[in-house]
């Protein structure tokens, strides 16, 4: 099933709950920082787990301790959908299990 673009003001509005998340370049963007390497990765495999859940996959990178994703809908033609911002939503939930900040 298609999934319809979000307006900027739309995107707006859910970013308004998404702390840290930002539009950049026509794509939800957000960087964590952690306590070390191995939670860093740690971060990711839970990060990748709820995208396999969700069938919708960011662009993820895995720094020295930091997380940083990049997500937008290429079914849409690379707009930002609600399947972003539920990504983003359940990544912000998983990140203080992590200590990431």
């Amino acid at each position: 099933m298609p999934v319809a673009p979000l307006s900027r003001q739309e995107i707006d509005e859910r970013l308004a709950g998404l702390s840290g998340w930002s539009l950049d370049a026509g794509r939800l963007t957000r960087s964590y920082r952690l306590a070390s390497h191995f939670a860093a990765t740690a971060m990711v495999v839970h990060v990748a787990q709820v995208q396999e859940e969700l069938d919708h996959h960011s662009d993820l990178t895995l720094g020295y301790n930091t997380v940083s994703l990049a997500v937008q809908t290429h079914s849409a033609g690379g707009a930002v959908t609600e399947k972003d911002i539920e990504l983003a939503r359940r990544v912000e939930d998983l990140a203080p299990g992590h200590g990431a900040h």
